[in-house]
């Protein structure tokens, strides 16, 4: 019997999310949207794909959450983008109603499924998730971590003129200006990245790695990125749907770890069926762990924000 996913929201990265899970073929997918005929039209243009893709998924659009009920996981991309003039505290009060509204309604109807959320601001969005659907842990997590490390993986690759999959790289922290791509960990077929390129560019990358989504923007000047952010959302639930044991980087709550406790950041974790089965604690050098805790202390302002906060501590 095939699962059945949910994906909250049919713009731009929710319907790139559903082909690229329909075309995989385990799993039914339920489209959500509040705009009328726009998930049913998306699902029914996906469906009829099916014959060319040789998949016999079902797929479902729907504006209320009905069709939603018995969901093994609930992708949650629903939200606004932040317009100009927005401040980042307007965009979080704004998301932070969607998405409450929205964790309640699949909580309520699919009490035994696994969150991914998606939603900006990433890693506030995802507490807010968890603090919401009163899940243990393991069934909450953001993406975030996968589309950064694959944005420094491509980065690196077109620099060195080398494949994608001989880059191997970790970007922790929260999904914006703070992250914390792990240089020290990055190699290249198992060759340290300091090997093969100057500081100043392993910094420039670095850089680029931060402003990647923004970059994207500026270039679009509508809109927003969606084709990697939906590969990567779709690398994460491969891993949960087929028990695959990666070890990916994921926004969870974090325990203790990393010195950081209370928070949803970015640290590596074996995602399986179970979904978050373990924390991935690596060594990190002052430096390192300074950084993670600086990007911490901004996902917390966020959290401050939402009247959300119990019991943060960093350091």
């Amino acid at each position: 019997m095939r699962k059945k996913i949910t994906v909250v929201g049919a713009g731009n990265v929710g319907a790139s999310v559903a082909q690229r899970l329909a075309e995989r073929g385990y799993a039914d997918v339920v489209m959500v949207d509040v705009i009328e005929g726009l998930p049913q039209g998306k699902a029914l243009d996906l469906l009829e794909a099916n014959p060319i893709t040789g998949t016999d998924v079902s797929l479902i659009g729907a504006n209320d959450y009905a069709p939603t009920e018995g969901s093994d996981l609930a992708v949650i991309t629903a939200g606004i983008a932040r317009r100009p003039g927005m401040s980042r505290d307007d965009l979080v009060l704004t998301n932070m109603k969607i998405v409450v509204e929205v964790t309640q309604n699949l909580v309520s109807r699919s009490p035994n499924c696994i969150l991914l959320v998606v939603s900006n601001p990433l890693d506030a969005m995802a507490q807010l998730a968890y603090h919401v659907s009163k899940f243990p842990r393991d069934r909450v997590v953001g993406m975030a971590g996968v589309l950064d490390t694959a944005r420094f993986r491509t980065f690196l690759a077109t620099e060195l003129h080398v494949s994608v999959e001989d880059v191997s790289a970790y970007v922790l922290g929260g999904h914006g200006d703070t992250m914390v791509p792990l240089v020290r960990y990055t190699t290249v077929a198992g060759i340290p990245i300091s090997e093969l390129l100057p500081q100043e560019r392993i910094d420039a990358i670095v850089q680029r790695t931060r402003d990647g989504g923004a970059e994207i923007v500026n270039l679009l000047k509508t809109g927003s990125a969606y084709y990697a952010p939906s590969a990567a959302v779709a690398q994460m639930v491969d891993a949960i749907v087929l028990d695959k044991k990666r070890i990916l980087p994921g926004a969870v709550y974090l325990q203790g770890e990393y010195g950081i406790k209370g928070l949803f950041v970015g640290v590596p974790v074996k995602l399986g069926a179970g979904g978050v089965e373990q924390v991935i604690e690596i060594k990190l050098t002052p430096q390192e762990r300074a950084a993670l805790h600086k990007s911490a202390e901004a996902v917390q302002e966020l959290v401050r924000v939402m009247k959300i906060e119990e019991g943060v501590a960093i350091g």
